[in-house]
């Protein structure tokens, strides 16, 4: 009677194959490993590192009992009949996940965990992310380790699954930041404003003025002065504080003046 319960009991378990995603029942927990029952003829131990990425400290940091799991099947056969990974079965949903993301041109915030050459470590719906140093910052970064353990706000600009490869970027949301404010200064920058500012560099063209507002403009050649002069450099210098008279706005450029305030 016995050898005919278990073989109906057999008959009426569950097929599993290599590759497909199951859903489980968390029985038991301890530090090293959780046991999940998946209706198989036992429960299956999944140790820490297949419960999540980064590996965590304990399973109880994880997952607890009664939790409902998706769990991916590594393999048939082994000690316990089947080798299970949470991790690949969260993987599998977070390529989908970013993979929206991207499309959509969403912002998520992750935190920097890792600093390796040409760039950073993070993880992003728990797959590892790189940030090339180029996409951090709008200038030149001297040191990365000041990005460690901070959070920060990133797009996803390249997603290849194939190839285990999810690259992040900052640089464009900073260019989105610095145009939109750029936007709100030149709004309040009237034509015919007088307005204090640093000489930035001198060209032969003209010299370029660092407002108090913190934006930038240009002072033709033709309008520094009344008198005819070759080059700014034949009066003014760098760094020197002049005022200036905003004679134009056009295409988010600003035309000042120095001769207009003199006439």
């Amino acid at each position: 009677m016995q050898d005919m319960a278990s073989l109906l009991a057999e008959e009426s378990m569950k097929e599993f194959n290599p590759h497909e995603v199951i859903e489980g029942t968390v029985v038991l927990v301890n530090r090293d490993e959780a046991y999940v029952d998946i209706g198989y003829k036992t429960e299956i131990p999944i140790a820490k590192k297949e419960l999540a990425y980064p590996e965590p400290e304990a399973a109880t940091d994880v997952v607890k009992v009664g939790d409902k799991i998706n769990v991916y099947v590594v393999a048939l056969g082994g000690e316990n009949g089947l080798i299970l990974s949470k991790t690949r079965a969260d993987r599998l949903v977070a390529w989908e996940k970013v993979e929206k993301v991207k499309e959509e041109k969403q912002i998520i915030e992750v935190e920097i965990l890792q600093v390796v050459k040409g760039g950073l470590l993070t993880t992003a719906f728990g797959l590892r992310g790189f940030i090339p140093a180029s996409k951090l910052s709008l200038s030149y970064i001297e040191d990365l380790e000041d990005y460690l353990l901070k959070d920060i706000e990133v797009q996803v600009i390249d997603v290849d699954q194939a190839n285990n490869r999810l690259v992040l970027s900052a640089r464009e949301l900073l260019k989105e930041k610095e145009r939109k404010e750029k936007e709100k200064l030149l709004a309040s920058v009237e034509v015919g404003s007088v307005l204090t500012g640093t000489v930035e560099t001198l060209q032969t063209y003209g010299a370029f003025i660092r407002l108090e507002n913190g934006l930038s403009g240009l002072v033709h050649v033709s309008q520094i002065c009344e008198k005819r002069i070759k080059t700014p450099a034949d009066v003014l210098k760098t760094g020197e504080e002049v005022n200036v008279k905003v004679i134009g706005i056009k295409d988010g450029k600003i035309s000042l003046g120095i001769k207009a305030l003199i006439e």
